[in-house]
């Protein structure tokens, strides 16, 4: 799938299926990484977090790997190189459409236009499987994902916002 970088020429990806292998590590990571982006939101302390991430995994990948409606993909550059992970499945809350969990492009190949290229191949994955539509969440904090997908196109449904209040003196 092709993306688009100013001008140059088009950022190509590949998307392939995790191997049993690659689940394993990336289970691990992905719980810890969602588990420190809560605490970062405000959701939080280490401990407590960690253990509702873990339970939110649980359910939402109950047979792991063969979970049903779900794509565990890893994201590959033009040259075959492995830069990233996408994991798409059904939105909890709404029948028919695909939620994009996790996009996560290595620190080292970000700012090349691999996201953008691999959120456009996942587009291409759910209308290739007869769906229409795909939903996603961003932590108010990640200021260049939330305009990546301003960028692609994705509009806001709804904003959750908090405030932290100090102790009264």
């Amino acid at each position: 799938m092709e993306g688009q970088t100013g001008g140059e020429q088009p950022v190509v990806v590949a998307l392939r299926p995790m191997t049993a292998v690659e689940y394993g590590q990336w289970k691990a990571t992905s719980v810890d990484g969602y588990a420190r982006d809560l605490v970062r939101a405000g959701g939080g302390s280490p401990a407590q977090v960690r253990d509702r991430a873990q339970a939110l995994f649980d359910e939402l990948m109950p047979d792991g790997r063969e979970t049903s409606g779900s794509w565990l993909l890893r994201v590959l550059d033009a040259a075959g190189a492995d830069v990233g992970v996408l994991w798409l499945g059904p939105n909890p809350q709404r029948p028919g459409v695909v939620h994009v969990f996790e996009i996560e492009i290595e620190l080292a190949h970000r700012g090349r236009g691999l996201g953008r290229a691999a959120m456009r191949a996942a587009e291409d994955l759910v209308r290739a499987a007869g769906l229409s539509e795909i939903s996603l969440n961003v932590f108010g904090f990640n200021a260049p994902a939330r305009n990546l997908y301003d960028a692609l196109g994705y509009r806001v449904v709804s904003t959750a916002m908090t405030k932290s209040l100090e102790a009264a003196p």
